[in-house]
């Protein structure tokens, strides 16, 4: 059985608190190409992992799916984790760490636009009791830590989660679990900075557009529920392109 060790790259300080996921992903990949972990290898539990990189258990289920989307692991329920091979450079893949611009952050935008705004329509459609529940929860919390002043990324980025896992559609969890925080502009540029309006104004109105979009949804209006995601998605691209008239 292979031995799982640590590289020396996640020793060091994260600089980047909100690409954790990535940083994992980049070590385990790290491992992969090294040899330490071969094809076939299974890789070791979340709470294994949780503990020899320091971080949740959020953390290393977005790892996990980032890599499983990108063809290098296959999960077997029940059982764990295995390594399928070593990255293929060609596959497609968004690197955080390639977003370093507001045109990069927008085109993301554009690709989420029409991806979002139709499993919007399709949550509508196949969503139940349960599914509801959750995204009410969110809203829930994502309130209440607006108002303790408190950071609101990954209840945003769970409430779009949420809305792909209410499709019933793997795929359209797949591609979100993917693309992990990093498909919440804010968190590769301060987005309220780039308007008149305050950072709990700009969030008030995100929270807002959330809700339409959950009233939609509970109503199982999908044209509804289509325009809404796009209409909030597209709030966000405009503010950045405005940016780019200026």
């Amino acid at each position: 059985m292979t031995t799982f060790q640590k590289s020396s790259a996640s020793n060091t300080s994260r600089r980047r608190p909100k690409s954790l996921a990535q940083e994992v992903v980049n070590d385990l990949v790290g491992q992969i190409k090294a040899g330490i972990l071969k094809q076939g290898d299974k890789l070791p539990t979340e709470s294994e992992l949780m503990q020899m990189q320091g971080v949740s258990r959020t953390v290393v289920r977005e790892a996990i799916s980032r890599l499983q989307a990108a063809g290098v692991v296959e999960t077997r329920h029940g059982i764990g984790s295995f390594v399928l091979g070593i990255l293929n450079e060609q596959n497609f893949h968004i690197d955080p760490t390639d977003l370093v611009t507001i045109q990069d952050i927008l085109y993301v935008l554009e690709l989420r636009q029409s991806l979002e705004s139709a499993a919007a329509g399709i949550a509508a459609l196949k969503r139940t009791e349960s599914d509801l529940a959750v995204l009410s929860g969110i809203l829930h919390e994502f309130k209440q830590l607006l108002e303790g002043g408190q950071e609101t990324v990954d209840a945003d980025f769970r409430f779009h989660l949420s809305i792909a896992q209410a499709t019933g559609n793997r795929y359209f969890v797949e591609f979100m679990s993917y693309l992990g925080q990093t498909v919440i502009p804010r968190t590769r540029i301060n987005t309220a900075s780039l308007g008149a309006e305050t950072q709990m104004r700009y969030l008030e109105r995100v929270h807002y557009e959330h809700q339409e979009i959950y009233k939609a949804i509970q109503l199982q209006n999908p044209l509804v529920a289509s325009s809404a995601m796009q209409m909030h998605l597209n709030n966000s691209a405009e503010r950045l392109r405005s940016t780019l008239r200026k």
